[in-house]
């Protein structure tokens, strides 16, 4: 009875005993996998399946080092998420000063720009009828990156 508090008056779901000592000691490495190859969630300490999705807790092998090291490698990708790319359009339409149908038009541009540059370092000449059909290629994307130029002009707000 010596473990019991001497402040009785707690939360109905906490026991009237105190917590044993807490020892500052680190945990020995258990050689099992932290994280859950399923759903990325934490393993609760000690546990052997995942809490979140059930999937089994495995050990540490060279392959796993090696599936860190990957996800460390590919962590870019997480750019790609609708909030980020949401935040990296903002941020240049603000940079160039354009409402949202005027940079639509000028990516469009860019684009153009670099199909008709591309065209010809892709394809190879080997006759007058290649070279003209590349021509006739390059001409086609510069005509639609000045189109979509001009549309990106007249989508522009004016600054009155």
């Amino acid at each position: 009875m010596s473990e019991i508090a001497h402040n009785v008056e707690r939360e109905f779901w906490q026991p009237p005993v105190t917590p044993p000592p807490v020892s500052v000691e680190p945990a020995a490495p258990t050689g099992l996998v932290e994280v859950c190859d399923g759903c990325e969630t934490e393993f609760i300490p000690g546990s052997r399946f995942c809490h979140a999705c059930g999937a089994p807790r495995s050990e540490l092998t060279a392959k796993r080092e090696f599936t860190k090291w990957m996800r460390l490698a590919f962590s870019w990708v997480r750019q790609l998420e609708f909030h980020n790319v949401e935040r990296g359009i903002v941020r240049v339409r603000t940079w160039l000063g354009l409402p949202t149908a005027a940079l639509v038009s000028f990516l469009i541009g860019i684009f153009c720009l670099a199909g008709a540059v591309l065209v010809g370092v892709i394809f190879s000449v080997q006759t007058t009828l290649d070279w003209q059909a590349v021509q006739v290629w390059r001409i086609e994307w510069l005509l639609g990156a000045t189109a979509s130029f001009v549309a990106g002009i007249l989508l522009k707000k004016s600054a009155d």
